[in-house]
């Protein structure tokens, strides 16, 4: 049984990490399709993001192994295959309600990450990147990696969720989190300035925060900025697209 899952642990581990290098490497390379010059002298950098990336990978993958060994091994977890398990309008609600879980425990861990002893022990590690890049999404000291590390693990030993599903939050964990880093925003101005956008964390949206620091925490969504009076807005990114 140990054996099975320290395999299921590296697996896993090698998969996010794959999963990490293809959508970092997808995003840096439309960076220099659209954006030519704009990581010009930040190579060192990269490297460094690259290197702590994968680390938190590593980190990433041994609670989520554990929890697919259980799954498949002796049914712990809430995931389910069969669609007609929950009735239909179940799949969209948990799609939203993870998200909506995941953003609040993201928001409140990150706020506290920005605590000078805590920010100087591990946080500093993903502010080294000056400018953020599309590889600095999983730039994580140990210690904050472990922050995120349980938190889908956990809620799937607790809240019902088709694998689909489960696979169209983490999908849009990766994508939002390498895009908020990569310096410039992929969606049109529309979208960002717009009733939408009041309500997204975007590229424009996170690159505040690294720009000052002590605001707009959140990953998904502004709502907790906007009730712990830490949103202050978007700024002037000089790189919105569109």
């Amino acid at each position: 049984m140990v054996a099975a899952i320290l395999l299921s642990a590296l697996a896993m581990s090698a998969i996010v990490g794959v999963r990490y290098l293809l959508a970092s490497g997808s995003f840096a390379l439309a960076t220099r399709i659209r954006q030519p010059g704009l990581y010009r002298g930040l190579e060192k950098q990269m490297g460094r993001e690259i290197g702590w990336s994968l680390l938190s990978a590593l980190i990433y993958g041994v609670p989520a192994g554990v929890v697919a060994w259980g799954w498949q091994a002796r049914g712990w977890t809430r995931i389910y295959a069969d669609v007609g398990a929950y009735p239909l309008w179940w799949l969209p609600l948990s799609l939203l309600l993870y998200l909506a879980l995941h953003d609040t425990w993201f928001y409140w861990t990150h706020r506290w990450m920005h605590r000078p002893r805590l920010f100087r022990i591990a946080h500093a590690v993903h502010h080294a990147s000056r400018p953020p890049t599309a590889w600095a999404a999983m730039s994580f000291h140990p210690w904050e990696a472990l922050t995120g590390a349980f938190v889908i693990p956990v809620l799937v030993l607790l809240i019902p969720i088709h694998v689909a599903v489960l696979g169209c939050v983490l999908t849009i964990m990766t994508v939002m989190g390498v895009s908020n880093h990569m310096g410039w925003e992929m969606f049109p101005r529309g979208l960002v300035r717009g009733p939408l956008g009041g309500w997204l964390i975007t590229a424009t949206h996170h690159q505040r925060h690294h720009d000052h620091y002590n605001c707009n925490y959140g990953l998904y969504f502004r709502v907790w900025d906007r009730l712990c009076g830490t949103d202050k807005g978007l700024g002037d990114f000089k790189k919105v697209d569109g």
